[in-house]
């Protein structure tokens, strides 16, 4: 019977042991292993005259992403969206490479997201002056950037070509016009 209790004291000993050695093992485990980031998308977007919107809200939803509204400081009227006068503001702007309109915010939440869809109406064969302001007032490093847009007849490989071309620092994923 001495030799059972023995055995039985021993067996115990052993469990006890083990049962440590794996807690200590998994909480130090867990305390190197970093908790996987979330990865967040966001769909950004210009729209003057609420196609783009429309699009953005589709999209949105089907990339399961959060919504931004670039939204001019000065917002454009339907003289100003005139291309056909050459005098209108978004044909002075268009005609300015350098024009930066003013937005009326930015996103405060930039940091949050790995992959940005940047939407807007097709001006003149590529995106609006608006959207270098966009892109130049947010850090977009490490982001995968994606270009949508709407037209009633361009496609979107000028715009999105030119986009690249002006910001090759950043990583550039698909682009999509998002007609009807």
């Amino acid at each position: 019977m001495k030799h059972f209790t023995t055995f039985l004291c021993a067996t115990a000993l052993l469990f006890g042991m083990s049962a440590c050695a794996q807690n200590n093992q998994s909480d130090s485990n867990s305390s190197n292993k970093e908790t996987p980031k979330m990865k967040k998308t966001l769909v950004a977007y210009f729209s003057a005259t609420g196609t783009t919107k429309a699009a953005a809200e589709r999209l949105a939803k089907e990339k399961n992403a959060d919504l931004f509204e670039i939204v001019p400081a000065q917002p454009y009227t339907s003289a100003d969206l005139d291309w056909t006068n050459k005098q209108s503001r978004s044909s002075v702007e268009m005609k300015d490479k350098s024009s930066r309109p003013a937005i009326a915010a930015t996103c405060d939440k930039m940091a949050d997201y790995d992959t940005v869809w940047i939407g807007f109406p097709v001006w003149w064969y590529t995106a609006p002056t608006i959207i270098n302001t966009f892109i130049e007032a947010h850090d977009l490093a490490g982001k995968t950037l994606c270009v949508f847009a709407t037209s009633g007849g361009s496609n979107v490989n000028g715009s999105a070509a030119d986009l690249k071309k002006a910001y090759p620092q950043y990583s550039w994923g698909e682009s999509r016009l998002m007609n009807r």
